[in-house]
């Protein structure tokens, strides 16, 4: 088990590298953008067409590391009062509500996709079509489910908790840190 624990590990760094490389992308593309309006009034076209849905595909692809690591925004409040065996009920009950939630989600992402495929949606000043954009969007939601199910096994198998991807990384920190 903890040999799949560090491979999930990997598996999600290598998607948070995924949704980066968007971001980098998204990044470029508006500055430069930005200096074609600014310096030779002539901006790339689509360049806002094409960095929102880059951005759809950064988002959801993240969403899949933090559905493995669970290192989202939470309020643990009554949680951190609870006995170890309410808590991991209780996280099991709630990423099991985030695992229908996503599979849902993946569900009309995927019929959005086979829309703009079917209609032949395109971006305005290219004719770029976006369908390929949106399958992206879909796969990050897709493995999303995969790493959400995986936190469900190792929750509910009591190998593992979420309480090491809220510590501080013990490589990056010093005794000179704690004085």
């Amino acid at each position: 088990m903890f040999r799949l624990i560090r491979t999930l590990g990997a598996f999600s760094t290598a998607i948070d590298r995924i949704a980066g490389v968007f971001l980098a992308a998204i990044t470029l593309l508006v500055v430069a953008s930005a200096i074609g309006r600014y310096v030779f009034t002539a901006p790339i076209p689509d360049a806002f067409d094409i960095s929102r849905l880059m951005l759809g595909v950064a988002i959801m692809w993240g969403f899949a590391s933090v559905g493995y690591r669970g290192s989202h925004i939470k309020v643990d409040l009554f949680a951190e009062m609870m006995p170890a065996r309410i808590r991991r009920i209780v996280d099991l009950f709630a990423w099991t509500i985030l695992f229908v939630f996503t599979v849902l989600m993946s569900w009309k992402i995927l019929a959005r996709v086979m829309s703009a495929q079917a209609s032949g949606e395109a971006t305005f000043d290219l004719r770029m079509p976006a369908w390929p954009f949106l399958a992206l969007i879909w796969a990050g939601v897709t493995v999303a489910i995969v790493t959400v199910l995986a936190r469900i096994l190792i929750i509910a198998t009591g190998r593992g908790t979420l309480d090491h991807f809220d510590a501080p990384d013990v490589a990056t920190t010093s005794k000179d840190d704690d004085v």
